[in-house]
């Protein structure tokens, strides 16, 4: 295997729409965040790994990034009606997903072999796997105005309060417990490892940091012998796209490239920058890592793919 990407939520799927492009099913694995996992309507919902694989699949919303496109919420309207909680949106074609996932994992399959079959089902040929197959919370602690702690997961922080609040820790329940699932690692395993890490331009506190904390994870991606590589989600000073700004500086973080490769440089030797931040290469490399400049901003099928082109390239072997 060449790569093993790292990723979750919809600038990661981006890059791996790319990496899919650029290379065979057998080149490319892509082990995604579970930390945002929650039931919901007595359901397993999975959304950074069904927006994996409707991106992949090329049904996701064009306009979310996440869901189906073109899926309707009848369903969820008349939950609303019979009075169930339903701020979190699940379209009507995009429950069937978390119905079967449910089906299969009360039969007592894993994670791992759940996804793996609705992938096939949806013509998905590159494996994306979760990042474990035990549970891993994310909660975040929040802070309002008035001075009032409330621990939030990850979904009611996201979807139901808009990313709003001020969230000043994140924990990540159930990490210590979990191990990496077995494709993930395969891929960092000593004689079938992947020749290069990806991580993939996404949340570095939601996405990225959930995998991290597994288990034995910090050891194996510090004594990672291919190239790592990461592309920064901050451009300027600010997420592309989503909270990881907001995150960042209420951990006390500096919300920059600079930032970023401070958090990342245990586990990681390259950072991809924006063209706009070209003036932070220095500072870059002064925190450990070694800056390439390009363009991050996709916002084009093509753009996905030369961000990939340009990753790999990095790659000597």
């Amino acid at each position: 295997m060449r790569v093993l990407a790292l990723a979750g939520g919809v600038g990661g799927a981006k890059l791996v729409v790319g990496l899919a492009h650029c290379l065979p099913p057998g080149e490319l694995l892509v082990a995604v965040n579970t930390g945002d996992d929650e039931e919901f309507h007595g359901l397993h919902v999975s959304p950074d790994l069904d927006t994996m694989m409707y991106t992949l699949a090329g049904l996701s919303n064009p306009q979310t990034g996440w869901g189906l496109d073109g899926d309707t919420f009848a369903a969820l309207a008349m939950l609303r009606q019979y009075g169930a909680d339903a701020w979190f949106n699940l379209g009507d074609r995009d429950l069937a997903t978390h119905i079967r996932r449910t089906q299969l994992l009360n039969r007592g399959l894993t994670l791992s072999q759940v996804t793996a079959q609705l992938c096939a089902a949806l013509g998905v040929t590159h494996p994306i796997v979760p990042m474990s197959d035990q549970p891993v919370r994310t909660v975040l602690q929040t802070r309002t105005p008035d001075g009032a702690e409330n621990r939030l997961s990850m979904q009611e922080y996201f979807v139901r309060e808009q990313a709003q609040p001020h969230v000043s820790a994140v924990h990540y329940a159930g990490a210590a417990a979990a191990v990496p699932s077995p494709e993930l690692a395969a891929a960092l395993d000593k004689e079938t490892q992947a020749r290069m890490l990806v991580i993939c331009p996404s949340n570095p506190a939601l996405s990225v940091q959930p995998i991290v904390e597994i288990a034995g994870m910090k050891e194996r991606l510090a004594s990672f012998p291919g190239l790592r590589v990461a592309v920064s989600p901050i451009v300027g000073n600010d997420a592309v796209r989503g909270p990881a700004g907001r995150i960042m500086a209420g951990l006390g973080q500096e919300v920059s490239a600079v930032g970023v490769a401070r958090l990342y440089r245990d586990f990681c030797d390259v950072l991809v920058i924006d063209r706009q931040d070209q003036a932070l290469a220095p500072a870059v490399a002064e925190a450990g890592l070694r800056p390439v400049v390009a363009n991050t901003i996709m916002e084009s099928l093509q753009d996905r793919i030369d961000l990939a082109r340009t990753v790999l390239a990095l790659d000597p072997k």
